[in-house]
């Protein structure tokens, strides 16, 4: 049962490891509250506020003012007490004396400035080198007075320096208290100048009647100066400056000692929208796909080692706008962005993987080389997106994506077209074509992790082209339309490749081309010859076809290679090039993609990767008798393995011990090993046969040895293998 918290008030309350799975937080006080090691996967804390609690804001801010006016003190004093040493040495008889109050002030004024421009940590290394310089100087040309005074002046210009970063620090976690930073400047300021006024004045004492005044001068001046100059420091400290990282982690973990403790949480897929989250610890805890958007005071959190840490991720999950900007190299492992808008964004070369983008505008987006392993892009839009290798996985959720149109690759000067999908531009991607087209990538994919292939390391040797029939197919025209646009583009190389569909309703034909061909001419020219070959009479199409097959037999074969594969429910096909002849090999679970010469193509595809049982028997004996059909008879091995394969499938199918889906399963063994036999020396392939051997070894253990199964497979398997030497 769902916990519920919300609107309460749990201020200092500890959830110390509780398992408080969905909770319900909305709108809780949960300042002070524990919640270290807790489970709160799923917990909803939209509008909580986190942080310190009351009383521990009026503590500490008591002792911030208290540590201001310490700082005003030390920082007076130390100026006039700087200003009543080199006073004492008015009317100098040497260059050393003269040079000394100028060297003091000088080395003040450097720490100052580069303080502003370079930081703290690179004006601390200005001052020691700007003291060492002077002191080296004044000891080479002073006496015995004037070295001692340069040492007290140094060591008053130290506890300035000092007091400056410690008032910085301390204003900083002031500001951090109050909800107005002009309430919080107009408090510290008071606090520095309580101080302050003291310090001055005990400074100059034992100062004779001639030296105060100048010295109660230098001190205002310098006073007044290095408080602008902590007020500055403070507040961009506040707002996490990257110059004054020396002390801002300091700010941060003083600040979030005594806040809400998420340290070492389980808070994945939890929603922190519109939370007030300032002074909070979310050290170790587990933020996968955990929603921040709106939420305020993260930068005054401890998030150190969480994808937080980096401002302009932490930016891009509060705001959910990161339109236009640049990510390239980001890590954006899990996280939320579900409805952010990214249109115009670059994340070539990022980690999104196990993000979620889920209704998120991608369209435009550079996706170059971007991992979205098992990242969740459910109805998010890519239209105009470039996708050049980029890394999705079988786990990765595209439903419902929304994609008029895709690029495949980047432009640039050698190759301006950048890919375009579909090809012809003046056409768009109806409701769900970019489903079909991005399925087979994923089919593939799988393909590649079941075999232990890297996909990154298959070469992209083509471009392919893809052609969607959105009210069916006529074969005979089809056949006819790449005939002629084959012969009108010999440069294009034309080659068929996939044919996928589900019967009539839509049908995708994928080909393969050269680098060089236009794409999009080629699809526009294939419709264009498609409409006007489905255009004519029935008798007319068939003498056509009559008369072109008389002098091309692969036209006649792929009219009834597509004749065939639509009158399937769901069909996937795939065609091969042997010596000039077209083979169909259709497929529902194992496939294999390429061509006589190993080429593998990034997009070519895959089947329906769903279990085939019950009816689909007769789906799976029939495609495995169209393969075997097809099978080479060029030589006395081709045949034996033929009419092996052709008697291990009769033995199968009769087997009455063998329940249907066990049948199935076999004989999609038989279509692996049909499949190899067109070419026994490849590697994938040799491996899957080899796979499939031992499958139907394991069907056979299952059944009594007296079995026709196992009697045919103790005899067909050794002699199928011997031909293929998989032993």
């Amino acid at each position: 049962m769902t916990r519920s918290y919300a609107r309460q008030s749990l201020r200092g309350r500890s959830f110390n490891g509780q398992d408080l799975r969905q909770a319900d937080f909305r709108g809780a006080d949960i300042r002070g509250a524990n919640f270290s090691n807790a489970v709160l996967a799923g917990a909803n804390f939209t509008g909580v506020r986190a942080g310190l609690s009351p009383l521990v804001v009026l503590g500490l801010g008591v002792a911030l003012l208290l540590l201001l006016a310490l700082t005003g003190f030390i920082v007076a004093y130390g100026s006039a007490f700087a200003a009543f040493v080199t006073s004492l040495l008015e009317a100098p008889a040497t260059a050393g004396q003269r040079l000394l109050p100028g060297a003091a002030l000088l080395t003040l004024a450097i720490f100052v400035w580069v303080t502003l421009r370079r930081g703290l940590g690179a004006a601390l290394g200005a001052f020691a080198i700007a003291t060492s310089a002077t002191v080296a100087i004044v000891s080479a040309l002073g006496t015995g007075d004037l070295i001692a005074a340069l040492l007290v002046t140094a060591m008053a210009l130290a506890g300035m320096i000092a007091a400056v970063i410690l008032g910085a620090i301390v204003l900083a976690m002031l500001l951090g208290l109050v909800p107005q930073w002009g309430v919080g400047l107009a408090i510290a300021g008071l606090a520095f100048a309580l101080g302050a006024l003291p310090g001055g004045v005990e400074g100059v004492q034992g100062a004779p009647p001639e030296a105060v005044g100048n010295a109660l001068i230098i001190t205002a001046m310098t006073a007044v100066g290095l408080a602008v100059l902590i007020g500055y420091v403070g507040l961009r400290t506040q707002g996490g400056d990257p110059r004054y990282r020396l002390i801002g982690p300091l700010v941060t973990s003083l600040g979030s000692r005594w806040g809400t403790c998420f340290r070492g949480a389980d808070l994945s897929e939890a929603d922190f929208s519109q939370a007030r989250l300032s002074h909070s610890d979310f050290r170790s805890a587990n933020l996968s796909r955990t929603r921040w958007a709106s939420a305020t005071g993260l930068a005054q959190a401890r998030v150190e080692h969480t994808y937080l840490a980096d401002p302009q991720t932490r930016q891009l999950v509060i705001t959910q706008n990161g339109q236009g900007q640049t990510f390239d190299g980001k890590d954006l492992r899990q996280v939320n962005l579900q409805g952010a808008h990214l249109a115009d964004a670059s994340f070539i070369g990022a980690d999104l993987s196990e993000a979620n983008l889920a209704q998120t505008d991608l369209s435009r987006a550079r996706l170059v080389r971007a991992q979205l392993y098992r990242a969740n892009l459910s109805t998010a839009c890519f239209t105009g997106a470039y996708i050049q290798d980029w890394g999705i996985s079988t786990e990765t959720r595209l439903d419902q994506v929304v994609c008029d149109y895709i690029y495949m690759r980047l432009p640039d000067r050698k190759d301006p077209d950048p890919c375009r999908k579909p090809d012809n531009r003046a056409e768009v991607f109806q409701p769900g074509d970019f489903a079909d087209f991005i399925t087979p990538i994923l089919k593939t994919l799988d393909l590649y992790q079941q075999q232990h292939i890297d996909p990154r390391s298959v070469a992209k040797t083509y471009k392919t082209i893809d052609l969607f029939h959105h009210q069916g197919l006529d074969p005979g025209a089809a056949a006819l339309a790449l005939q002629q646009l084959a012969t009108q583009h010999p440069e294009a190389g034309l080659e068929v490749l996939t044919l996928e569909g589900r019967g009539q309703d839509k049908i995708r034909l994928q080909a393969r081309v050269n680098d060089q061909a236009d794409r999009s001419q080629l699809s526009a020219q294939y419709f264009e010859h498609y409409s006007q070959f489905k255009a004519l009479p029935y008798p007319d199409l068939q003498a056509l076809l009559a008369g072109i097959a008389e002098k091309d037999s692969q036209i006649h074969r792929l009219g009834a290679m597509l004749e065939t594969a639509i009158q399937q429910p769901r069909f996937y096909v795939e065609t091969y090039q042997n010596q000039g002849e077209f083979i169909m090999s259709q497929s529902k679970g194992n496939i294999q993609i390429g061509d006589v010469q190993g080429n593998i193509s990034g997009l070519a595809a895959a089947g329906d990767n769903q279990a085939i049982t019950g009816s689909a028997l007769g789906d799976i004996s029939g495609s495995v008798t169209m393969l075997i059909g097809q099978l080479p008879e060029a030589s006395e091995e081709q045949i034996q393995i033929k009419a092996l394969l052709a008697q291990l499938q009769s033995v199968i199918e009769s087997e009455p011990a063998l329940p249907e889906e066990d049948k199935a399963e076999a004989l999609e063994q038989v279509k692996t090993l049909a499949e190899a036999s067109y070419k026994p020396e490849d590697g994938p392939l040799k491996k899957s046969a080899k796979t499939a051997l031992k499958i139907l070894k394991g069907t056979a253990a299952t059944l009594p040895d007296a079995t026709a199964l196992v009697e045919g497979f103790n005899k067909l398997l050794p002699a199928i293998a011997t031909l293929l030497a998989l032993i």
